[in-house]
Protein backbone atom coordinates (compact mmCIF):
# COMPACT_ATOMS: atom_id res chain seq x y z
CA UNK A 1 0.00 0.00 0.00
CA UNK A 2 1.14 3.59 -0.83
CA UNK A 3 2.61 5.71 1.98
CA UNK A 4 0.57 7.95 3.91
CA UNK A 5 -0.82 11.32 2.34
CA UNK A 6 1.00 14.37 3.80
CA UNK A 7 -0.57 17.60 4.34
CA UNK A 8 -0.14 20.41 2.05
CA UNK A 9 2.36 22.88 4.16
CA UNK A 10 0.42 25.87 2.04
CA UNK A 11 -3.02 24.47 2.56
CA UNK A 12 -4.90 27.54 3.68
CA UNK A 13 -8.70 27.89 4.09
CA UNK A 14 -10.42 28.92 0.94
CA UNK A 15 -13.01 31.11 0.56
CA UNK A 16 -16.03 29.27 0.07
CA UNK A 17 -16.67 27.15 3.19
CA UNK A 18 -18.68 24.06 3.09
CA UNK A 19 -20.04 24.31 6.39
CA UNK A 20 -19.38 27.15 8.86
CA UNK A 21 -19.36 27.04 13.09
CA UNK A 22 -20.15 30.29 14.33
CA UNK A 23 -19.83 31.05 17.82
CA UNK A 24 -21.20 27.61 19.14
CA UNK A 25 -21.36 27.24 22.61
CA UNK A 26 -22.85 23.44 24.51
CA UNK A 27 -24.46 23.94 28.28
CA UNK A 28 -25.47 20.79 30.09
CA UNK A 29 -27.12 21.03 33.28
CA UNK A 30 -24.84 18.83 36.29
CA UNK A 31 -25.32 18.35 39.53
CA UNK A 32 -23.35 21.73 40.76
CA UNK A 33 -25.52 23.80 37.93
CA UNK A 34 -24.63 24.17 34.36
CA UNK A 35 -21.52 23.17 32.79
CA UNK A 36 -20.14 24.56 29.74
CA UNK A 37 -19.00 22.05 27.19
CA UNK A 38 -18.32 24.13 24.04
CA UNK A 39 -17.48 27.58 24.78
CA UNK A 40 -17.49 29.85 21.56
CA UNK A 41 -16.24 27.76 19.11
CA UNK A 42 -15.96 29.08 15.74
CA UNK A 43 -14.44 27.28 12.38
CA UNK A 44 -15.34 26.97 8.96
CA UNK A 45 -14.23 23.50 6.35
CA UNK A 46 -14.27 24.10 2.99
CA UNK A 47 -15.48 21.83 -0.01
CA UNK A 48 -12.87 19.11 -0.27
CA UNK A 49 -10.84 20.41 2.55
CA UNK A 50 -9.32 17.95 5.29
CA UNK A 51 -9.81 19.34 8.44
CA UNK A 52 -8.93 17.40 12.02
CA UNK A 53 -9.93 18.86 15.93
CA UNK A 54 -7.66 17.43 18.71
CA UNK A 55 -6.98 17.83 22.51
CA UNK A 56 -7.49 15.73 25.20
CA UNK A 57 -10.48 13.70 26.24
CA UNK A 58 -13.04 16.04 27.78
CA UNK A 59 -11.96 19.62 26.12
CA UNK A 60 -15.02 19.17 23.66
CA UNK A 61 -14.31 17.48 20.62
CA UNK A 62 -16.98 15.40 20.05
CA UNK A 63 -19.98 17.13 21.92
CA UNK A 64 -19.05 20.02 19.53
CA UNK A 65 -19.27 17.27 16.31
CA UNK A 66 -22.90 16.16 17.75
CA UNK A 67 -24.06 19.60 17.98
CA UNK A 68 -23.12 20.80 14.58
CA UNK A 69 -25.45 18.00 13.87
CA UNK A 70 -28.09 18.63 16.57
CA UNK A 71 -28.22 15.47 18.01
CA UNK A 72 -27.71 16.63 21.63
CA UNK A 73 -30.97 16.03 23.20
CA UNK A 74 -30.00 16.81 26.52
CA UNK A 75 -28.03 20.41 26.02
CA UNK A 76 -28.72 23.73 25.40
CA UNK A 77 -27.12 24.82 22.45
CA UNK A 78 -25.97 28.65 21.10
CA UNK A 79 -24.86 29.87 18.20
CA UNK A 80 -25.10 29.21 14.29
CA UNK A 81 -24.24 26.24 11.95
CA UNK A 82 -24.68 27.04 8.21
CA UNK A 83 -24.01 23.71 5.81
CA UNK A 84 -23.79 25.04 2.29
CA UNK A 85 -25.72 28.51 3.24
CA UNK A 86 -28.58 26.37 4.99
CA UNK A 87 -28.57 27.25 8.83
CA UNK A 88 -28.89 23.84 10.41
CA UNK A 89 -30.34 25.21 13.34
CA UNK A 90 -33.69 26.59 11.12
CA UNK A 91 -34.17 22.95 9.51
CA UNK A 92 -37.21 21.08 10.79
CA UNK A 93 -36.76 17.42 11.49
CA UNK A 94 -37.67 15.61 8.58
CA UNK A 95 -35.56 18.16 6.86
CA UNK A 96 -32.79 17.86 9.04
CA UNK A 97 -32.89 13.73 8.48
CA UNK A 98 -32.55 13.94 4.39
CA UNK A 99 -29.27 15.95 5.77
CA UNK A 100 -27.82 13.74 7.71
CA UNK A 101 -26.78 10.37 6.06
CA UNK A 102 -27.18 11.53 2.64
CA UNK A 103 -25.20 15.25 2.75
CA UNK A 104 -23.50 14.92 6.30
CA UNK A 105 -22.44 11.65 7.47
CA UNK A 106 -20.96 10.74 10.99
CA UNK A 107 -18.78 7.97 12.19
CA UNK A 108 -18.98 7.34 16.06
CA UNK A 109 -16.20 6.58 18.45
CA UNK A 110 -17.73 3.25 19.78
CA UNK A 111 -19.19 1.53 17.26
CA UNK A 112 -20.59 -1.40 19.79
CA UNK A 113 -22.75 1.29 20.79
CA UNK A 114 -23.71 2.43 17.49
CA UNK A 115 -24.27 -0.40 15.88
CA UNK A 116 -27.89 -2.07 16.40
CA UNK A 117 -26.95 -5.62 17.72
CA UNK A 118 -30.71 -6.87 16.49
CA UNK A 119 -29.46 -6.53 12.58
CA UNK A 120 -26.34 -7.47 10.69
CA UNK A 121 -24.09 -5.03 9.30
CA UNK A 122 -25.57 -5.72 5.59
CA UNK A 123 -29.04 -4.76 6.97
CA UNK A 124 -27.69 -1.81 8.62
CA UNK A 125 -25.28 -0.22 5.53
CA UNK A 126 -28.41 -1.26 3.10
CA UNK A 127 -31.05 0.75 5.12
CA UNK A 128 -28.90 3.82 4.46
CA UNK A 129 -28.72 2.72 0.55
CA UNK A 130 -32.42 2.35 0.19
CA UNK A 131 -33.18 4.91 2.56
CA UNK A 132 -31.13 7.48 0.89
CA UNK A 133 -30.44 6.73 -2.62
CA UNK A 134 -33.70 4.58 -3.34
CA UNK A 135 -31.43 1.38 -4.11
CA UNK A 136 -33.39 -2.38 -4.06
CA UNK A 137 -32.65 -4.43 -1.35
CA UNK A 138 -30.42 -6.75 -3.68
CA UNK A 139 -28.93 -3.48 -5.24
CA UNK A 140 -27.97 -2.44 -1.90
CA UNK A 141 -26.78 -5.57 -0.43
CA UNK A 142 -24.14 -5.65 -3.63
CA UNK A 143 -23.47 -2.19 -2.48
CA UNK A 144 -22.97 -3.29 0.60
CA UNK A 145 -20.64 -5.86 0.05
CA UNK A 146 -18.16 -3.51 -2.11
CA UNK A 147 -18.15 -1.31 0.82
CA UNK A 148 -16.99 -3.57 3.64
CA UNK A 149 -14.56 -5.00 1.31
CA UNK A 150 -13.13 -1.44 0.50
CA UNK A 151 -12.78 -0.92 3.99
CA UNK A 152 -10.60 -3.83 5.11
CA UNK A 153 -12.95 -6.97 6.18
CA UNK A 154 -12.03 -10.02 4.91
CA UNK A 155 -14.63 -12.46 3.36
CA UNK A 156 -17.44 -9.45 3.11
CA UNK A 157 -19.84 -12.29 1.22
CA UNK A 158 -19.79 -13.67 4.59
CA UNK A 159 -19.23 -11.07 7.21
CA UNK A 160 -22.53 -8.85 5.44
CA UNK A 161 -24.52 -11.62 7.13
CA UNK A 162 -22.21 -11.13 10.78
CA UNK A 163 -24.08 -9.07 13.58
CA UNK A 164 -22.21 -6.62 15.24
CA UNK A 165 -21.09 -8.71 18.48
CA UNK A 166 -19.86 -11.43 15.88
CA UNK A 167 -17.07 -8.91 14.97
CA UNK A 168 -13.71 -7.90 16.00
CA UNK A 169 -13.86 -4.35 17.77
CA UNK A 170 -11.80 -3.45 14.32
CA UNK A 171 -14.12 -4.91 12.26
CA UNK A 172 -16.92 -3.21 13.89
CA UNK A 173 -15.44 0.19 13.36
CA UNK A 174 -15.05 -1.00 9.59
CA UNK A 175 -18.67 -1.71 9.17
CA UNK A 176 -19.49 1.80 10.49
CA UNK A 177 -17.31 3.49 8.35
CA UNK A 178 -18.44 1.55 5.49
CA UNK A 179 -22.05 2.92 6.59
CA UNK A 180 -21.09 6.14 6.58
CA UNK A 181 -19.52 6.20 3.15
CA UNK A 182 -22.65 4.67 2.02
CA UNK A 183 -23.90 7.53 0.25
CA UNK A 184 -20.72 9.34 -0.81
CA UNK A 185 -21.39 12.03 1.81
CA UNK A 186 -20.04 15.79 1.07
CA UNK A 187 -19.06 16.06 4.34
CA UNK A 188 -17.52 13.42 6.44
CA UNK A 189 -17.53 13.69 10.25
CA UNK A 190 -15.03 10.48 11.56
CA UNK A 191 -14.67 10.92 15.20
CA UNK A 192 -11.32 8.83 16.22
CA UNK A 193 -12.46 6.94 13.20
CA UNK A 194 -8.93 4.53 13.87
CA UNK A 195 -9.10 4.48 16.98
CA UNK A 196 -10.13 0.81 17.24
CA UNK A 197 -7.74 -0.09 14.47
CA UNK A 198 -4.26 -2.00 13.73
CA UNK A 199 -1.63 0.08 12.07
CA UNK A 200 -1.78 -1.66 9.09
CA UNK A 201 -5.61 -1.38 8.70
CA UNK A 202 -4.87 2.82 10.05
CA UNK A 203 -3.28 3.36 6.89
CA UNK A 204 -5.99 1.67 4.64
CA UNK A 205 -8.61 3.32 6.36
CA UNK A 206 -6.65 6.67 6.09
CA UNK A 207 -5.85 6.14 2.50
CA UNK A 208 -9.12 5.43 1.75
CA UNK A 209 -10.94 8.57 3.36
CA UNK A 210 -8.06 10.24 1.12
CA UNK A 211 -8.88 8.91 -2.13
CA UNK A 212 -13.06 9.28 -1.60
CA UNK A 213 -12.13 12.74 -0.39
CA UNK A 214 -10.43 13.65 -3.60
CA UNK A 215 -12.57 11.46 -6.17
CA UNK A 216 -16.19 13.23 -5.02
CA UNK A 217 -14.73 16.44 -3.33
CA UNK A 218 -15.87 15.36 0.05
CA UNK A 219 -15.24 17.60 3.12
CA UNK A 220 -13.76 15.63 6.28
CA UNK A 221 -13.57 16.61 9.88
CA UNK A 222 -11.27 14.29 11.33
CA UNK A 223 -11.61 13.95 14.94
CA UNK A 224 -8.47 12.27 16.75
CA UNK A 225 -6.49 12.14 19.51
CA UNK A 226 -3.78 10.13 17.17
CA UNK A 227 -1.15 13.42 15.97
CA UNK A 228 1.15 11.24 13.97
CA UNK A 229 -2.31 10.38 11.38
CA UNK A 230 -3.58 14.25 11.99
CA UNK A 231 -0.45 15.06 10.79
CA UNK A 232 -0.20 12.92 7.38
CA UNK A 233 -4.09 13.41 6.74
CA UNK A 234 -5.27 16.96 7.26
CA UNK A 235 -4.72 20.09 6.09
CA UNK A 236 -5.41 21.82 8.61
CA UNK A 237 -5.70 21.83 12.60
CA UNK A 238 -7.65 23.19 15.02
CA UNK A 239 -6.39 22.46 18.78
CA UNK A 240 -9.40 22.48 21.61
CA UNK A 241 -8.74 23.04 25.41
CA UNK A 242 -11.46 22.98 27.81
CA UNK A 243 -14.34 23.71 25.26
CA UNK A 244 -12.46 26.16 23.64
CA UNK A 245 -10.39 26.28 20.37
CA UNK A 246 -7.14 27.75 21.40
CA UNK A 247 -5.23 27.15 18.04
CA UNK A 248 -6.38 26.92 14.17
CA UNK A 249 -3.06 26.97 11.66
CA UNK A 250 -1.88 25.01 8.60
CA UNK A 251 -0.78 21.67 9.42
CA UNK A 252 2.89 21.91 8.88
CA UNK A 253 3.20 24.97 10.34
CA UNK A 254 0.90 23.73 13.73
CA UNK A 255 3.22 20.93 14.20
CA UNK A 256 6.73 22.89 13.16
CA UNK A 257 5.81 25.92 14.93
CA UNK A 258 2.87 25.69 17.50
CA UNK A 259 1.53 29.08 19.20
CA UNK A 260 -0.19 28.00 22.47
CA UNK A 261 1.79 26.18 25.41
CA UNK A 262 -0.87 23.62 25.27
CA UNK A 263 -0.50 22.83 21.68
CA UNK A 264 3.28 22.24 22.50
CA UNK A 265 2.67 20.39 25.33
CA UNK A 266 0.38 17.36 22.84
CA UNK A 267 2.76 17.52 20.00
CA UNK A 268 5.69 16.17 22.86
CA UNK A 269 3.65 13.74 24.42
CA UNK A 270 4.53 10.18 23.62
CA UNK A 271 4.81 6.80 25.04
CA UNK A 272 8.08 6.83 27.19
CA UNK A 273 9.66 3.33 28.57
CA UNK A 274 9.51 3.31 32.29
CA UNK A 275 9.02 -0.63 33.10
CA UNK A 276 11.43 -1.94 35.06
CA UNK A 277 13.60 -5.17 34.21
CA UNK A 278 12.22 -8.29 35.77
CA UNK A 279 13.71 -10.27 38.31
CA UNK A 280 16.08 -13.15 37.73
CA UNK A 281 14.41 -15.41 40.26
CA UNK A 282 10.92 -14.21 39.26
CA UNK A 283 8.37 -17.12 39.70
CA UNK A 284 6.23 -18.12 36.62
CA UNK A 285 2.23 -16.82 37.24
CA UNK A 286 0.48 -18.28 34.07
CA UNK A 287 1.61 -20.68 31.33
CA UNK A 288 -0.16 -21.87 28.96
CA UNK A 289 1.18 -25.16 26.23
CA UNK A 290 -0.98 -25.94 23.19
CA UNK A 291 -3.65 -23.08 24.20
CA UNK A 292 -6.66 -23.06 21.57
CA UNK A 293 -10.31 -21.75 21.41
CA UNK A 294 -13.03 -23.26 19.40
CA UNK A 295 -16.11 -22.14 18.69
CA UNK A 296 -18.90 -24.25 17.36
CA UNK A 297 -20.80 -22.78 13.87
CA UNK A 298 -24.13 -23.18 12.46
CA UNK A 299 -23.84 -26.00 9.20
CA UNK A 300 -26.90 -27.18 7.13
CA UNK A 301 -29.82 -27.19 8.74
CA UNK A 302 -28.77 -29.11 11.97
CA UNK A 303 -25.47 -29.63 11.74
CA UNK A 304 -22.49 -27.61 13.30
CA UNK A 305 -18.71 -27.24 12.41
CA UNK A 306 -15.26 -26.63 14.65
CA UNK A 307 -14.02 -23.04 14.25
CA UNK A 308 -10.61 -22.58 15.96
CA UNK A 309 -9.70 -18.63 16.86
CA UNK A 310 -6.56 -19.79 18.54
CA UNK A 311 -4.39 -22.35 17.25
CA UNK A 312 -1.69 -24.45 19.26
CA UNK A 313 0.05 -21.43 21.51
CA UNK A 314 2.47 -21.34 23.86
CA UNK A 315 2.64 -18.84 26.34
CA UNK A 316 4.35 -17.93 29.47
CA UNK A 317 4.25 -15.05 32.32
CA UNK A 318 6.44 -14.48 35.12
CA UNK A 319 5.50 -12.22 38.24
CA UNK A 320 6.23 -8.44 37.19
CA UNK A 321 6.57 -9.16 33.96
CA UNK A 322 4.04 -7.74 30.34
CA UNK A 323 3.36 -9.65 27.44
CA UNK A 324 2.37 -7.67 24.30
CA UNK A 325 0.30 -9.28 22.21
CA UNK A 326 -0.21 -7.65 18.92
CA UNK A 327 -1.41 -8.49 14.91
CA UNK A 328 -4.39 -7.43 13.24
CA UNK A 329 -7.90 -7.11 13.93
CA UNK A 330 -9.73 -10.83 14.04
CA UNK A 331 -5.88 -12.65 14.42
CA UNK A 332 -7.33 -13.89 18.32
CA UNK A 333 -5.51 -11.41 20.54
CA UNK A 334 -8.10 -10.75 22.60
CA UNK A 335 -9.45 -14.34 22.42
CA UNK A 336 -6.10 -15.84 23.42
CA UNK A 337 -6.54 -13.28 26.38
CA UNK A 338 -9.89 -14.10 27.35
CA UNK A 339 -9.03 -18.04 27.07
CA UNK A 340 -5.89 -17.91 29.09
CA UNK A 341 -8.12 -16.58 31.83
CA UNK A 342 -11.02 -18.80 31.29
CA UNK A 343 -13.38 -16.03 29.82
CA UNK A 344 -13.50 -17.09 26.16
CA UNK A 345 -17.10 -17.94 24.96
CA UNK A 346 -15.62 -20.89 23.27
CA UNK A 347 -14.11 -24.26 24.55
CA UNK A 348 -10.50 -24.18 25.90
CA UNK A 349 -8.25 -26.40 24.31
CA UNK A 350 -4.28 -27.37 25.98
CA UNK A 351 -3.58 -26.90 29.58
CA UNK A 352 -3.31 -23.71 31.13
CA UNK A 353 -2.16 -23.03 34.92
CA UNK A 354 -2.48 -19.70 36.90
CA UNK A 355 -0.73 -19.32 40.12
CA UNK A 356 0.56 -23.12 39.83
CA UNK A 357 -3.03 -24.33 39.62
CA UNK A 358 -4.24 -25.76 36.49
CA UNK A 359 -7.15 -24.13 35.51
CA UNK A 360 -8.76 -25.25 31.83
CA UNK A 361 -10.19 -28.29 33.49
CA UNK A 362 -11.35 -26.30 36.63
CA UNK A 363 -14.89 -25.86 37.24
CA UNK A 364 -16.50 -22.15 37.61
CA UNK A 365 -16.71 -22.59 41.67
CA UNK A 366 -13.13 -23.31 41.95
CA UNK A 367 -12.59 -20.36 39.55
CA UNK A 368 -14.58 -18.14 41.52
CA UNK A 369 -11.72 -18.14 44.05
CA UNK A 370 -8.99 -16.73 41.57
CA UNK A 371 -11.08 -14.12 39.91
CA UNK A 372 -9.84 -11.33 42.24
CA UNK A 373 -6.47 -12.00 41.38
CA UNK A 374 -7.09 -12.11 37.59
CA UNK A 375 -8.91 -8.77 36.28
CA UNK A 376 -9.40 -7.13 32.96
CA UNK A 377 -10.07 -4.05 31.28
CA UNK A 378 -12.03 -4.42 28.25
CA UNK A 379 -11.33 -2.69 25.08
CA UNK A 380 -15.00 -0.78 25.04
CA UNK A 381 -15.69 1.05 28.49
CA UNK A 382 -18.81 2.34 27.50
CA UNK A 383 -19.98 -1.16 27.41
CA UNK A 384 -18.08 -2.41 29.99
CA UNK A 385 -19.48 0.28 32.66
CA UNK A 386 -23.16 -0.24 33.79
CA UNK A 387 -25.18 3.00 32.70
CA UNK A 388 -27.30 2.29 35.46
CA UNK A 389 -24.47 2.68 38.40
CA UNK A 390 -23.13 5.66 39.81
CA UNK A 391 -18.79 5.60 39.41
CA UNK A 392 -18.29 5.21 43.26
CA UNK A 393 -20.57 1.59 42.69
CA UNK A 394 -18.45 0.50 39.29
CA UNK A 395 -15.08 1.06 41.28
CA UNK A 396 -16.16 -0.41 44.33
CA UNK A 397 -18.00 -3.37 43.42
CA UNK A 398 -15.46 -5.21 42.84
CA UNK A 399 -14.15 -4.19 46.90
CA UNK A 400 -17.50 -5.24 47.97
CA UNK A 401 -17.33 -8.51 46.24
CA UNK A 402 -13.56 -9.75 47.70
CA UNK A 403 -13.57 -7.66 50.72
CA UNK A 404 -16.76 -7.44 52.18
CA UNK A 405 -15.23 -6.50 55.53
CA UNK A 406 -14.96 -3.34 54.74
CA UNK A 407 -17.04 -0.50 55.95
CA UNK A 408 -18.66 1.88 53.28
CA UNK A 409 -16.65 4.98 54.52
CA UNK A 410 -13.51 2.72 54.02
CA UNK A 411 -14.78 1.38 50.43
CA UNK A 412 -15.71 4.54 49.40
CA UNK A 413 -11.74 6.25 50.42
CA UNK A 414 -10.36 3.58 48.39
CA UNK A 415 -12.36 4.42 45.48
CA UNK A 416 -11.23 7.98 45.60
CA UNK A 417 -7.59 7.34 45.85
CA UNK A 418 -8.09 4.32 42.53
CA UNK A 419 -9.90 7.47 41.24
CA UNK A 420 -7.08 9.92 41.66
CA UNK A 421 -4.57 7.49 40.68
CA UNK A 422 -6.00 7.68 37.34
CA UNK A 423 -6.36 11.44 36.84
CA UNK A 424 -9.90 11.42 38.30
CA UNK A 425 -11.38 12.77 41.52
CA UNK A 426 -14.14 12.92 44.02
CA UNK A 427 -16.37 15.03 42.38
CA UNK A 428 -16.80 11.60 40.29
CA UNK A 429 -18.46 9.42 42.60
CA UNK A 430 -22.03 10.05 41.94
CA UNK A 431 -21.85 10.46 38.72
CA UNK A 432 -22.57 7.83 35.90
CA UNK A 433 -20.68 6.52 32.73
CA UNK A 434 -22.36 8.56 30.44
CA UNK A 435 -22.13 12.12 31.61
CA UNK A 436 -17.76 11.40 31.04
CA UNK A 437 -15.60 10.99 27.93
CA UNK A 438 -14.42 8.26 26.07
CA UNK A 439 -10.79 8.59 27.75
CA UNK A 440 -12.52 9.24 30.88
CA UNK A 441 -14.68 6.46 30.91
CA UNK A 442 -11.56 4.22 30.02
CA UNK A 443 -9.83 5.44 32.74
CA UNK A 444 -12.79 4.31 35.35
CA UNK A 445 -12.24 0.86 33.85
CA UNK A 446 -8.82 0.87 34.29
CA UNK A 447 -9.73 2.12 38.41
CA UNK A 448 -12.45 -0.76 38.50
CA UNK A 449 -9.75 -3.43 37.87
CA UNK A 450 -6.81 -2.03 39.96
CA UNK A 451 -8.76 -1.47 42.68
CA UNK A 452 -8.03 -5.37 43.56
CA UNK A 453 -4.23 -4.96 43.21
CA UNK A 454 -4.40 -8.61 40.98
CA UNK A 455 -1.33 -10.63 40.32
CA UNK A 456 -3.20 -10.51 36.33
CA UNK A 457 -4.30 -7.90 35.00
CA UNK A 458 -5.48 -8.67 31.17
CA UNK A 459 -5.58 -5.00 29.06
CA UNK A 460 -7.51 -5.02 26.29
CA UNK A 461 -6.48 -1.82 24.30
CA UNK A 462 -6.58 0.01 27.67
CA UNK A 463 -4.89 3.51 26.17
CA UNK A 464 -7.37 3.28 22.42
CA UNK A 465 -9.20 5.59 24.18
CA UNK A 466 -7.67 8.06 25.60
CA UNK A 467 -5.21 11.34 24.03
CA UNK A 468 -1.69 11.20 24.23
CA UNK A 469 -0.86 13.48 27.37
CA UNK A 470 -3.42 11.07 29.36
CA UNK A 471 -2.44 7.89 27.10
CA UNK A 472 1.67 8.55 29.15
CA UNK A 473 -0.04 9.04 32.66
CA UNK A 474 -2.05 5.72 32.26
CA UNK A 475 1.15 3.80 31.05
CA UNK A 476 3.64 5.46 34.16
CA UNK A 477 0.45 4.29 36.35
CA UNK A 478 0.29 0.76 35.28
CA UNK A 479 4.13 0.83 35.39
CA UNK A 480 4.36 1.97 39.03
CA UNK A 481 1.22 -0.68 40.14
CA UNK A 482 3.60 -3.30 38.40
CA UNK A 483 6.84 -1.95 40.61
CA UNK A 484 4.86 -1.30 43.32
CA UNK A 485 2.74 -4.55 43.82
CA UNK A 486 4.81 -6.87 41.16
CA UNK A 487 1.50 -7.58 39.17
CA UNK A 488 1.51 -9.23 35.69
CA UNK A 489 0.20 -7.76 32.28
CA UNK A 490 -1.00 -9.68 29.43
CA UNK A 491 -1.21 -6.44 26.91
CA UNK A 492 -3.66 -6.62 23.67
CA UNK A 493 -3.22 -3.39 21.45
CA UNK A 494 -2.75 -2.69 17.84
CA UNK A 495 -0.77 0.56 18.93
CA UNK A 496 2.98 -0.27 18.60
CA UNK A 497 4.28 2.51 20.13
CA UNK A 498 2.63 1.56 23.28
CA UNK A 499 3.78 -1.80 23.26
CA UNK A 500 7.47 -0.72 22.45
CA UNK A 501 7.18 1.38 26.23
CA UNK A 502 5.48 -1.37 28.06
CA UNK A 503 5.74 -5.03 27.46
CA UNK A 504 9.04 -6.93 28.87
CA UNK A 505 8.56 -9.53 25.74
CA UNK A 506 5.36 -9.62 23.11
CA UNK A 507 4.18 -12.22 20.26
CA UNK A 508 3.02 -11.51 16.87
CA UNK A 509 -0.35 -13.14 16.43
CA UNK A 510 -1.85 -13.89 12.69
CA UNK A 511 -5.22 -15.94 11.97
CA UNK A 512 -5.05 -17.42 15.14
CA UNK A 513 -1.43 -18.34 15.61
CA UNK A 514 1.61 -17.07 17.10
CA UNK A 515 3.98 -16.52 13.95
CA UNK A 516 6.85 -14.74 16.27
CA UNK A 517 7.55 -14.30 19.65
CA UNK A 518 10.71 -12.68 21.60
CA UNK A 519 11.97 -9.69 23.77
CA UNK A 520 10.43 -7.16 22.79
CA UNK A 521 13.65 -5.40 21.46
CA UNK A 522 14.56 -7.42 19.64
CA UNK A 523 11.66 -8.12 17.16
CA UNK A 524 11.58 -4.03 17.00
CA UNK A 525 15.05 -3.76 15.93
CA UNK A 526 15.44 -7.41 13.91
CA UNK A 527 12.47 -8.99 13.28
CA UNK A 528 12.52 -12.71 10.89
CA UNK A 529 8.53 -13.19 10.33
CA UNK A 530 7.40 -10.88 7.16
CA UNK A 531 4.09 -10.12 8.78
CA UNK A 532 6.48 -8.45 11.35
CA UNK A 533 7.93 -7.08 9.36
CA UNK A 534 5.12 -5.49 7.46
CA UNK A 535 3.19 -4.44 10.80
CA UNK A 536 6.66 -2.24 11.91
CA UNK A 537 7.06 -0.92 8.31
CA UNK A 538 3.01 0.74 9.04
CA UNK A 539 4.68 1.72 12.47
CA UNK A 540 7.23 3.48 11.26
CA UNK A 541 5.68 5.58 8.65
Amino acid sequence: MSQLPHADPAATMPSAPLIEVDRLCVDFDGPGGSVRAVDSVSFAIARGEKFALVGESGSGKTVTAQAMLRLLSDARVSGQVRFAGRDLASLSEPELRSVRGRHIAMIFQEPMSALNPLYSVGEQIGETLTLHEGMSRAQARARAIELLDLTGITEPQRRIDSYPHELSGGQRQRAMIAMALACSPELLIADEPTTALDVTIQRQIIDLLDELQRQIGMSVLLISHDLPLVRRFAQRVGVMRQGRLVEIAPTTQLFDDPQDPYTRRLIDSHPRRTIQPIAADAPELLSGRGVGCRFWIKSGWFGRKPFDAVKEVDVTLSQGETLGIVGESGSGKTTLGMTLLRLAAGDPIGEIRFMGERIDTAAQSELRRLRSRMQVVFQDPYNALSPRMTIEQIVGEGVALHQPELASAERREAVVAMLQEVGLDATALSRYPNEFSGGQRQRIAIARAAILRPALMLLDEPTSALDVSVQQQVLELLAELQRKYEMSYLFITHDLAVIRAMSHRMIVMKDGRVVESGPTEQLFESPTADYTQQLLASFRL
